[in-house]
Formats: structure tokens, C-alpha cells, sequence
């Protein structure tokens, strides 16, 4: 197996954020949990990334006490990581300790689907990691561009989906995503 699971920013913090909506938070959390049991029943590294922004003074700080995993997270990781900036794969040391472990395919998941973990699949592909995104394991929240328009979540995802399908990553549900990892533990036919 040489895959790693990055649950990217699944924390405390975004509840005190004034965008933080409840509507899809439940389907996120069943999804995610389905995602990281069914990784862990496999035996695929479990990594955490938290999002730090020291000395803002704000739900990103460390200070505040928010930048933890959200309580519903259940598990220890195998590893965790922090973050200064939207990619988990600059700065952290996540893609040396990705290597050093041979693990080349990773399966994203996390909050918000078109920021950090959009970002963090770009530059892991471009980074030469196989990626595969599991879409309907992230969260968002609707965005108002500065025309006045508002996009929803879905509308955030589904454009997500569209730039990074195929050039960046393989997109994947919580099902096809842990079929893909049976399918890597099956040894090749003769």
C-alpha cells in the first residue's frame, strides 16, 4: 500500500468563523468518518493538517484554542501536520515524510473543498504525488463574488471538480475511493 489519507483542516477553528454554516456539516462528517474507518481498516496512513495563522488573533491562532481537530474526529493519526498557508505540502515537511515512507498516492479530504484542499491537490500533483479527491469528504460554504453573485457550496464543488479532474487528481467518492485501495492491495495477475 502507498497511500496516505490527508484530512486537511478539519477543525475547531471554522466553527468561529461567520461563514460556518450547519447545513451540510452532518452528510461531511458521515462521509469523512466513513472515509478515514475505511482507510484505517485497510491500513492506509491517517494524516491530520491543522491551519495556523500565529498572532492574528483570531479562531487560526493557536492562542485562541480553536486550531484542534473539530471533537467529532475520533483517532489518534498516524502523523499531523500544520499549515501556514493554504497548500499542506509547503512548508510543513509532509511531502519528506510522505517519501520517506514511500507514499506516492494521496487521498484528500477536509475543509474547505476550493481553498486548501484544492491547493494542497495541485501542489501535491505537481509535486509528482498521485492524487485522488474525494469531494463529497470536504466542506465548503457558499461565496459572494464581487459582483454580488453568490455561489453555493455545490456550485463551489462542482467547479472544483472541473478543474481538477483529470489534470490534478482522479475524483472519487467514499466508495469508490476505498475500492481503489482494495484494488491497489490485490496483487497484479500473472
Amino acid at each position: 500500500m502507498n497511500t496516505a489519507l490527508l484530512v486537511i483542516d478539519v477543525q475547531q477553528s471554522f466553527l468561529h468563523r461567520p461563514y460556518w454554516r450547519d447545513e451540510e456539516a452532518a452528510a461531511f462528517r458521515d462521509r469523512l468518518l466513513a472515509l478515514v474507518a475505511g482507510c484505517r481498516a485497510r491500513g492506509v496512513p491517517v494524516v491530520h493538517v491543522l491551519h495556523e495563522e500565529p498572532g492574528s488573533g483570531g479562531p487560526f491562532d493557536p492562542a485562541s484554542g480553536h486550531v484542534r481537530e473539530l471533537d467529532w474526529l475520533d483517532g489518534e493519526p498516524d502523523a499531523r501536520f500544520r499549515k501556514r498557508v493554504h497548500s499542506a505540502m509547503v512548508g510543513t515537511g509532509l511531502p519528506e515524510w510522505l517519501r520517506a515512507r514511500g507514499l506516492g498516492h494521496l487521498v484528500v479530504s477536509g475543509i474547505r473543498t476550493e481553498q486548501c484542499c484544492e491547493t494542497t491537490t495541485r501542489n501535491a500533483s505537481d509535486l509528482g504525488f498521485e492524487v485522488t479527491y474525494v469531494t463529497e469528504a470536504t466542506l465548503t460554504f457558499p461565496m459572494t463574488h464581487s459582483s454580488g453573485r453568490t455561489y453555493s457550496a455545490a456550485e463551489l464543488r462542482e467547479r472544483t471538480e472541473l478543474v481538477l479532474d483529470g489534470r490534478f487528481a482522479r475524483i472519487a467518492t467514499v466508495a469508490e475511493a476505498l475500492a481503489g485501495l482494495d484494488a491497489e492491495e490485490r496483487p497484479a495477475a500473472p
